[in-house]
C-alpha cells in the first residue's frame, strides 16, 4: 500500500507517495537521491512535514524521509562557548531544549517550532525577535547538481527573513547537518520582542533566565495554536501560512495609520501579515462562507488569524481556496500580496485546480 503523505504533515493533508523511503544516514540519503536523479525520477526529501503543503495528488516520485540521527559537541569551555553539530533528522525543538540544558545561549525564543535541524536554515527560522541565522556557524550539504557535498559559512548562506540560499535554490541543496556556535550561560540575549518581554516581565532588551525565556515562548505558541497538537485542530496546520511582507515605502505610506510597520532596508518597510489579514475582515476561525461553523473543512485557526487549519475533514484543495480567498482579500484591501511560507508541492495557489 502507498504511504499517504497525510501521515508524515501537520497539516495531516497530501496524497500518496509513488515511492517512499527512509534515510538514517547520510550515505542512505545521498544515494537514494543520486540514483533518483540519475533516473529522471522526481524526488522529495521529506523532514518534520511542519512547512509543507501536499497535493491530494500526493507526489509522483521518491519521497525520502530523514531520519538521521546525532549531536556532537566540538569545543565547550567557558571562554570559547560552545560549537554543536547536529544530524539533519534530529528534532529541533529537542535539540533547543537540550541547548538550554547545556546553557548554550541564544535558541530559547525558538522554542516550540515543529519540524527537524535540517529544515531552519532553508527558512531561517526565526521568532519573537530572533533568527537561527545569528548562531549557524556551517552548514553541510549535497549539492544534486554538482553531485558532491558542499559546506557553505554564514556569509555564503545568504540568510535573510525567512529566506536562504537553501530556499532561493529549491530542490538543489539537501542539508546533512548544521554547526551552531554558542556562548555559555543560563541568561538570554536581549528580549527584543515586546509580547516576550511583557509575558516575562522585563524590559525590552533586557535578558531573562533561558529556561524562563523557553516557557513563556512555549505558552504564548500554544495560545496561537503554535504547538503541535494531534487533538486541537487549530494545529494542524504549517504555522503561519504567510510571511510579513516587506514592502516599499510608498506603498507602505498608504497603509491605514495603525498597521505596524518596521524598517527593512533600503526604501523596504516590513509591515504585518496578521494585521493586514484581520482588518480586511478576515477574523479568528473565519472560513468560506458557504460551509457551516461546524461542516467547514479548512478555516482560520481560532487562535491566531495567520494560520490555515485543516478542520478534520479538509482536502488540500479546501486549504488552498482558503488561502487564496484570503490573499485575494488583503490584496483588494491594501494593494499587499501575501506570498505562502509553506513549501507547496504538486499544488499552487495561482491554479484553480490542485
Amino acid at each position: 500500500m502507498a504511504e499517504l503523505l497525510a501521515d508524515h504533515t501537520t497539516f495531516h493533508l497530501g496524497g500518496p507517495a509513488a515511492r517512499y523511503e527512509v534515510a538514517r544516514d547520510d550515505r542512505t540519503l545521498i544515494d537514494l537521491v543520486t540514483e533518483a536523479d540519475a533516473k529522471g525520477e522526481p524526488v522529495l526529501v521529506l523532514g518534520g512535514g511542519s512547512n509543507l503543503l501536499v497535493g491530494d495528488e500526493g507526489f509522483d516520485g521518491l519521497v525520502v524521509q530523514v531520519a538521521t540521527r546525532g549531536l556532537t559537541i566540538e569545543e565547550e569551555s567557558c571562554c570559547a562557548g560552545a560549537n554543536v553539530t547536529v544530524a539533519a533528522g534530529e528534532s529541533w525543538d529537542g535539540f533547543v531544549q537540550q541547548a538550554i540544558t547545556h546553557e548554550w545561549r541564544g535558541l530559547e525564543a525558538l522554542s516550540g517550532i515543529p519540524g527537524q535541524v535540517g529544515a531552519v536554515p532553508i527558512q531561517n527560522v526565526g521568532a519573537y525577535g530572533s533568527e537561527v541565522g545569528h548562531y549557524i556557524v556551517r552548514v553541510r550539504t549535497w549539492d544534486r547538481k554538482e553531485r558532491a557535498q558542499k559546506t557553505f559559512f554564514p556569509f555564503e548562506c545568504g540568510f535573510g527573513y525567512r529566506t536562504s540560499r537553501f530556499k532561493q535554490e529549491p530542490g538543489r541543496w539537501i542539508i546533512l547537518d548544521v554547526a551552531f556556535q554558542f556562548l555559555l550561560g543560563d541568561l538570554s540575549p536581549a528580549v527584543r520582542y515586546q509580547q516576550l518581554a511583557d509575558k516575562l516581565g522585563v524590559g525590552l532588551g533586557e535578558p531573562a533566565r533561558a529556561a524562563q525565556v523557553r516557557a513563556a515562548v512555549l505558552e504564548l505558541r500554544a495560545g496561537k495554536g503554535m504547538v503541535l497538537d494531534p487533538a486541537d485542530h487549530d494545529t494542524w496546520s504549517a504555522g503561519s501560512f504567510f510571511t510579513n511582507p516587506i514592502v516599499p515605502e510608498a506603498l507602505a505610506a498608504g497603509l491605514p495609520a495603525g498597521a505596524p510597520r518596521y524598517p527593512a532596508g533600503p526604501g523596504q518597510v516590513k509591515t504585518s501579515a496578521a494585521w493586514l489579514i484581520e482588518h480586511a475582515g478576515f477574523a479568528k476561525g473565519w472560513h468560506l462562507p458557504r460551509h457551516s461553523d461546524a461542516e467547514a473543512p479548512a478555516a482560520l485557526s481560532t487562535k491566531h488569524t495567520l494560520a490555515l487549519t485543516n478542520r478534520g475533514t479538509a482536502s488540500t484543495a479546501d486549504v488552498l481556496e482558503l488561502a487564496r480567498a484570503v490573499r485575494e482579500g488583503v490584496r483588494e484591501a491594501y494593494g499587499v500580496t501575501l506570498v505562502p511560507e509553506p513549501n507547496l508541492v504538486n499544488c499552487s495557489l495561482d491554479d484553480v485546480r490542485v
